[in-house]
């Protein structure tokens, strides 16, 4: 099949085991990364067997992205040793301590230069949830995105997707290239053999810096981050007074007003509106509770 650009990108990231048994080093104040183990996202590495199945068809060649310190290389040999062509590990100081758009700066610019015409990656990390970073990276190029991915079939300039939509359901998305595709944990990665994993070792894995990027240090890392780090506080040992719920309350509503500390719940409303007539009436609404000063116009 002629597919024009074979260059495929897939970025892997780490998490938490969540497998106990778990335990933290302390050092002063802060906890010591020597007591976390990590492991590669699950949802990644499905994301890396659809690029590997995609290059049998289309003659591609993958190449593997990993954004972190140095043990990360461990992973990037497990790419390796399951038929990735590249590896590549991008780490700055410069780039630590940074929030997502600051970090989707750097993704995007590596996938400026690395060029590819997919970039495949695990929609959600199995120890934080949601990742917004491919997304944001997606938009800086003005490139499009698709999450929740299942499948995907190549065709010349585009491609097609089987996404997860709700409740069980499934959609078909088309998209030209380039384009980042975000998939789910429903492929299950193959298991390298023996000797491909010790040919990885002595395999090249390219550590890119700053430099390698062009980019200011002011727009990345903690500098460039749009949102700054909050304070930490320790909480108040003040108790919280707890309302005593009415005993003539069923015990499942005394239940819940012991949780919630006597805060009764505001009830719900739906609005069935257009999106500026449903703006105006949250205004009123506010304006009505004394949230805000003045009506809605």
């Amino acid at each position: 099949m002629e597919f024009g650009n074979h260059n495929i990108l897939v970025l892997v990231r780490e998490v938490g085991d969540p497998r106990p048994p778990a335990r933290t080093i302390t050092r002063g104040a802060g906890i010591d990364e020597r007591g976390v183990r990590r492991l590669p996202n699950p949802a990644d590495l499905a994301a890396l067997e659809e690029a590997l199945r995609l290059k049998g068809k289309i003659n591609g060649v993958v190449t593997v992205l990993a954004i972190g310190p140095k043990r990360l290389d461990d992973t990037l040999r497990l790419a390796y040793s399951l038929g990735a062509d590249r590896c590549i590990r991008f780490w700055d100081h410069g780039a630590d301590g940074g929030d997502a758009l600051a970090d989707a700066k750097v993704l995007a610019r590596l996938v400026s230069i690395i060029a590819p015409a997919l970039v495949l990656t695990g929609s959600r990390l199995s120890d934080r949830g949601d990742d917004p970073v491919p997304a944001l990276a997606a938009a800086l190029n003005g490139t499009p995105c698709i999450g929740a991915a299942v499948t995907l079939t190549p065709s010349p300039g585009a491609i097609e997707v089987l996404r997860k939509g709700d409740r069980g359901s499934r959609q078909t998305v088309a998209a030209t290239l380039p384009c980042t595709v975000l998939f789910e944990e429903e492929v299950t990665p193959r298991y390298p053999a023996v000797q491909d994993i010790i040919d990885s070792l002595t395999l090249p894995i390219e550590h890119w810096k700053l430099p390698e990027l062009g980019l200011p240090f002011w727009e990345i890392g903690a500098v460039g981050a749009t949102l700054p780090a909050a304070r930490v506080g320790t909480p108040r040992p003040d108790p919280v007074r707890v309302v005593t719920p009415d005993p003539n309350l069923p015990a499942f509503e005394r239940i819940l007003s012991l949780l919630s500390g006597g805060i009764t719940a505001r009830e719900g409303r739906v609005q069935e509106l257009s999106a500026d007539a449903t703006a105006n009436a949250l205004w009123d609404l506010f304006s009505d509770e004394g949230l805000v000063q003045g009506k809605s116009s």
